[in-house]
C-alpha cells in the first residue's frame, strides 16, 4: 500500500530524478536522448519517454532547466540551489 503514488507524485519524482542527473552531469550538455538513456529503464518505452519529456518541460517552465533544441541543461537558479544545499 505504501508504494501507491498519485500521478502528481510520480511526475514530481521523475522531475527530481531528471534535475539530479542534470546537476550531476553539469557542465556537460546532454541531449534529451542521452538523458533518457541515463534515467529510463527502457528508452523505447513510450510511458517512460513521455514522463521524462514532461519532467523536462515542467523543469523548464519552473526555471530550473533550459532546453535548446535537443540539449537540456540546468539553469543558473538550479545550480545555485544545488550549491547552497550541497555538502
Amino acid at each position: 500500500m505504501d508504494d501507491i503514488r498519485t500521478p502528481a507524485q510520480e511526475d514530481a519524482r521523475t522531475e527530481a530524478a531528471v534535475l539530479r542527473w542534470l546537476l550531476h552531469l553539469h557542465p556537460v550538455q546532454v541531449t534529451f536522448e542521452e538523458l533518457l538513456r541515463e534515467i529510463s529503464e527502457d528508452p523505447e518505452d513510450f510511458v517512460q519517454r513521455d514522463a521524462i519529456d514532461r519532467a523536462v518541460r515542467d523543469l523548464v517552465t519552473a526555471g530550473l532547466a533550459h532546453r535548446n533544441g535537443e540539449f537540456v541543461v540546468p539553469s543558473r537558479a538550479a545550480l545555485r540551489l544545488d550549491e547552497l544545499l550541497g555538502d
